[in-house]
């Protein structure tokens, strides 16, 4: 997670002063980060006690607020850091339907049932819902269908019913919540 760290005093007097910043950081180079952007901020825009701040761009995979406490934040990104692939998808799905995901991860990802379906690495033109139809179907979600029967399946049908129920929240990865 980055986020490009502004003094927003400094802001307001026309300079744009700030840095770039990869979390987690220990609190020491948090605190030492903030002063050093404030303490610039100071020095070209010639005013003093600059105080506050507020985030004007961000990499990242979750939201993030222009005027985010950086030191929750950062707790935040240290979480992060620490999810396996299929749990950061849970947390970005579970931001896509409109959960917070401070909230999320302090409740627990094991606490919301999440299904997910991951086709980005599938160079194929085809539909991903269309390609989620042909999974369940093979999974048996729609019984045990008979071989000689499976060339009249209508998967692009079976995946316009089924958009109803999964999103897709990241190019080629669908999910839904139960």
């Amino acid at each position: 997670m980055k986020i490009y760290l502004t003094d927003l005093q400094a802001y307001n007097e026309g300079f744009l002063v700030g840095k770039w910043l990869e979390l987690p950081l220990t609190p020491f180079e948090l605190a030492q980060a903030l002063s050093e952007v404030l303490t610039e901020g100071e020095a070209i825009s010639g005013t003093e006690n600059h105080e506050e701040y507020f985030i004007t761009d961000y990499e990242a995979d979750i939201i993030i607020n222009e005027y985010e406490n950086i030191y929750e934040l950062n707790e935040l990104a240290e979480a992060m850091e620490a999810l396996s692939e299929y749990d950061m998808l849970t947390l970005k799905l579970l931001t896509y339907e409109g959960y917070n995901e401070r909230e999320v991860l302090l409740k627990g990802l094991d606490s919301y049932d999440v299904e997910i379906h991951d086709y980005s690495s599938d160079t194929s033109f085809t539909d991903v819902y269309e390609m989620l139809a042909y999974d369940l179907v093979q999974e048996g979600l729609y019984g045990d269908i008979p071989s000689n029967w499976e060339h009249y399946i209508d998967y692009a049908a079976i995946g316009r019913d089924i958009s109803a129920d999964y999103v897709e929240f990241e190019h080629a990865i669908l999910g839904r919540i139960a």
